[in-house]
């Protein structure tokens, strides 16, 4: 994929150096400062009682995990809601394709983060033949009209394509094999894709070609760098959902109620090992 223009600040008042490798610190501080701003969005969201949906797709490998994790890290698990449907039952698989996504579109207040989504079917579903052709084709020029009831609809549509180097690929999917924190991360279907590179990239391109829409864009993060993929995903949707601060009442912790005779039990409790 062809380098698009890179930007230098973000739009919310922060900003790092563009060019080196990102150090820790730098990011540390950064990354707070956008945890406060989520914050400030998710009051708002609430507030306003906004729908928002954002989609995160891209190759084994290109961050996805690490990048919602990074959203979500600091926000209300009853706002920032994320989704993750395994593989489809024989039932879903007799339903309209769509159907199993739509009951978790997010309803007044709520923001559904689907790590991968319906593009499941111009991708590895394509790709490990999972589906016909024909299906692909009927998914391609279906989804906008879709994408576009969706947006109709009063949600806010965020759709993000992880874009990693083959190099770094290879070398994260390596890190997983001998990683007794990653093996899980490492399955039968991700060493079958990992050889079919170019079909992949076929199917993206495909995928962008039908689905980029005026109503629903696709936006390219470079994910070779971690850290500025998951501060340049924050930004952008930071940017992408205009909000301001919510009006919140001053709050003052109340006195505590008097003991008025109660006394700790003795009872033998089962504590916790304390190892550390």
């Amino acid at each position: 994929m062809k380098d698009k223009k890179r930007g230098g600040e973000d739009a919310n008042g922060g900003g790092v150096a563009t060019k080196g490798k990102l150090k820790g610190k730098a990011y540390a501080e950064e990354l707070e400062r956008l945890h406060a701003e989520l914050v400030k969005l998710q009051e708002w969201v609430k507030h306003k009682g906004l729908k928002v949906c954002i989609v995160f797709e891209g190759r084994d490998g290109a961050g996805k995990g690490g990048a919602i994790k990074a959203i979500t890290e600091r926000v209300s698990p009853r706002v920032f809601r994320v989704t993750a449907l395994p593989a489809p039952t024989d039932r879903e698989k007799s339903q309209m394709y769509m159907q199993r996504y739509l009951p978790h579109m997010p309803a007044a207040g709520e923001v559904v983060i689907f790590d991968r989504s319906w593009y499941n079917r111009a991708g590895v579903e394509r790709v490990m033949g999972f589906c016909s052709e024909r299906d692909v084709k009927k998914f391609l020029r279906a989804v906008p009209l879709v994408e576009k009831a969706i947006v109709d609809s009063g949600i806010h549509l965020i759709k993000l394509w992880l874009e990693v180097s083959q190099e770094e690929q290879t070398k994260r999917l390596e890190s997983r094999i001998d990683d007794g924190r990653k093996i899980w991360k490492l399955s039968d279907m991700d060493l079958l894709s990992y050889g079919r590179w170019y079909d992949y990239s076929r199917a993206r391109d495909d995928m962008f070609a039908a689905s980029d829409t005026e109503h629903a864009p696709w936006h390219v993060v470079r994910s070779d760098d971690k850290r500025r993929a998951r501060l340049n995903i924050i930004a952008h949707i930071l940017d992408a959902i205009p909000y301001k601060e919510a009006p919140r009442d001053k709050v003052k912790l109340p006195d505590r109620q008097k003991r008025n005779g109660y006394k700790e039990p003795d009872y033998p409790y089962k504590y916790v090992e304390e190892r550390y």
